[in-house]
């Protein structure tokens, strides 16, 4: 065979075998495009509707941590943002329970981008063989409760020790000096006080824990307001009368509340107290009411130390005082605004507070009027009783 028909055979051949090698190529692809995907994880129609209803915070993660599935409050919580956990804390979590299957509960703090920090407790749980089930549970009222609770025992137990203490090391005082009459009269004075500064304390404290509810009052009656302001004033005249303060009152009289007699009472009388306490001698306090769109509002003004605009919003809360070095010379417990506050909140109504440094302050409470009897009469302060 000539050198020709050897170069023109081969050339045949090669190109036969070319178009072989193309169409194999071919071939292959289309059966590799005709095989079916990897497998996608998918919810199961069960759980998306649960977690569609569900209350409690619910995310579903896939095996590459991708959130498949999340219940509103999840998103509301700040647990997910787009398709990942925001928690490194809890994605860690679901990565340990995917690895062995084994359910595990923690309690995190979720941190908020411009919101406070939430306590929650995790429980995160294998669902099938791809997925982990994420339920979170917010605690931070819980915890924030506990909080208060703590304080609250905390500092009864500091209240209770001081005059517990004094009284102590008083009698010890009066039975070393059972020889010195003047002593002895001397120690028991000082005695009578502690143990009246200790029974008011504990007094307060029970009507604190009886109105920390702040559950609506099953069975209002109509509360005469007079009658009350009456009380008030008189439960402070003998330490008005120690400071030369007069206390005045004035306003709308015959007015009616709808509340508890006790409990209003209480709260006027702690508001009147606080007045005369922070009030400096020779000084007037006011006591006036007014009925305004079916409200009466109680005032109190003093010309007092008045309150720094920075501790305002403070003093309603537990044992706080402005100046806790004079609560000893005050005789005060840090509790009665604590009362005042839950008295309102029980009743329906609210305790309002404008004050200024080195003035005085003015505090009102609103409660919700019941029908009234008679008309009620405007009076004018300055020929009110006074008492000294």
């Amino acid at each position: 065979m000539d050198p020709t028909m050897q170069a023109f055979l081969a050339a045949i051949i090669g190109a036969l075998v070319g178009s072989a090698a193309v169409l194999a190529w071919a071939v292959s692809e289309r059966q590799q495009h005709r095989l079916p995907p990897a497998e996608e994880p998918v919810v199961p129609p069960g759980v998306a509707t649960v977690l569609s209803v569900l209350r409690s915070s619910a995310v579903v993660v896939d095996e590459s941590d991708t959130v498949l599935k999340a219940s509103a409050p999840a998103y509301s919580m700040g647990l997910v943002r787009g398709t990942s956990l925001t928690s490194e804390e809890l994605a860690d979590l679901v990565r340990q329970v995917r690895r062995d299957g084994q359910i595990r509960e923690t309690e995190l703090i979720i941190a908020r981008t411009g919101a406070p920090s939430r306590n929650v407790t995790a429980r995160v749980a294998p669902l099938g063989s791809r997925l982990v089930l994420v339920l979170v549970e917010d605690r931070t009222r819980e915890r924030r409760v506990e909080a208060v609770r703590r304080d609250f025992v905390a500092n009864v137990s500091h209240e209770l020790k001081t005059p517990v203490g004094a009284i102590r090391l008083l009698s010890e005082a009066v039975a070393d000096a059972a020889g010195d009459p003047e002593a002895v009269k001397r120690f028991s004075a000082r005695m009578l006080v502690e143990s009246e500064r200790l029974g008011q304390l504990v007094q307060q404290i029970l009507e604190l824990s009886r109105l920390q509810g702040d559950d609506p009052l099953e069975a209002p009656q109509p509360v005469p307001v007079d009658e009350v302001i009456e009380v008030a004033v008189d439960t402070s005249a003998i330490d008005a009368d120690a400071k030369q303060i007069t206390v005045v009152t004035g306003g709308t009289t015959g007015l009616r509340v709808l509340g508890n007699a006790e409990q209003v009472t209480a709260a006027v009388s702690n508001l009147v107290a606080n007045a005369v306490s922070y009030s400096d001698p020779d000084s007037t306090v006011l006591v006036s009411t007014k009925a305004e769109d079916g409200m009466v509002e109680i005032s109190v003004v003093d010309q007092g130390i008045g309150i720094p605009s920075r501790e305002i919003e403070r003093i309603f809360e537990r044992f706080y005082r402005v100046d806790p070095a004079r609560h000893r010379s005050t005789g005060g417990t840090g509790l009665g605004l604590s009362i005042v506050k839950h008295v309102a909140a029980t009743h329906g109504g609210e305790v309002r507070v404008w004050s200024v440094e080195g003035q005085g302050s003015t505090f009102t409470l609103t409660l919700p009027q019941a029908a009234d009897r008679a008309e009620p009469h405007v009076s004018d302060p300055v020929n009110q009783e006074e008492r000294p």
